[in-house]
């Protein structure tokens, strides 16, 4: 099919984001999820084939009028839901973003067939890949998935363009020595100039899944604090990481 002809379907957009990849960013969140992560803050994107469709080009020119805001750090940035279960069109938005000039970032969970990530990899300039749990056991425990194919995904990423490793600090979940050990084995092996990006885990996203009543799983769970975050790098430092934090 042409490029011109794509559609995505697209839950929402944001015009200025701050924390959606490097400067201000103009970000697409594109409907439908396969995992169903315990934390996540937009399950009201998790359904297939919901919102409104557009194509690249109609995408594009709406985006375009906040250009004078980006400067020479920001760009558009694709989150979800998952993105790349919509390759097809992220191809053709972030093809026609090179054409421009206009830095390109993915928002991934990385649950996805590796062949989804090759479409999108030579137009992007950024890769935030969210991992949930590098403990394959908590990692099906939050997000009902096996984490394989998404450290699979993860490695390939990393090896083909810049990355950034996102991880949400989940207080008495995700955050045990063991965890933090394998969490710490994966950050080895990805390329040294790989960012890590460590989120303390909130409830604010709460409310959307009391609106679709979906029951709330950690429900017990505390916001994690800035001790939290801290205690995390202390480990890191101790297993002799020295990659770079972006938060």
């Amino acid at each position: 099919m042409d490029n011109k002809q794509i559609k995505g379907y697209v839950h929402s957009l944001e015009s200025f984001g701050s924390v959606d990849g490097p400067g201000v960013r103009y970000v697409i969140f594109l409907s439908g999820c396969a995992m169903r992560c315990q934390f996540c803050h937009n399950p009201d994107t998790w359904k297939m084939k919901q919102g409104e469709l557009y194509t690249a080009d109609e995408l594009l020119k709406k985006a375009l009028r906040y250009k004078g805001y980006w400067g020479s750090k920001g760009g558009i940035t694709v989150s979800g839901g998952e993105p790349l279960l919509q390759a097809e069109f992220v191809n053709a938005l972030f093809a026609k973003c090179k054409e421009l000039g206009i830095h390109t970032a993915l928002d991934t969970g990385g649950f996805f067939a590796q062949a989804e990530l090759d479409k999108v990899l030579p137009h992007t300039d950024l890769v935030m890949f969210s991992l949930k749990a590098a403990d394959e056991d908590v990692h099906r425990q939050l997000t009902g998935k096996d984490n394989a194919l998404i450290l699979q995904n993860l490695f390939h990423a990393a090896s083909r363009t810049q990355l950034i490793l996102r991880y949400v600090v989940i207080p008495g979940v995700n955050d045990s020595d063991n965890s933090l050990s394998k969490l710490a084995d994966v950050i080895k092996k990805l390329p040294s100039d790989t960012k890590i990006d460590l989120l303390p885990y909130h409830t604010m996203g709460k409310a959307k899944w009391q609106m679709l009543k979906i029951p709330y799983k950690l429900n017990t769970v505390p916001d994690a604090t800035k001790a939290d975050i801290q205690r995390v790098k202390n480990f890191f430092v101790q297993a002799e990481i020295n990659n770079d934090y972006v938060s």
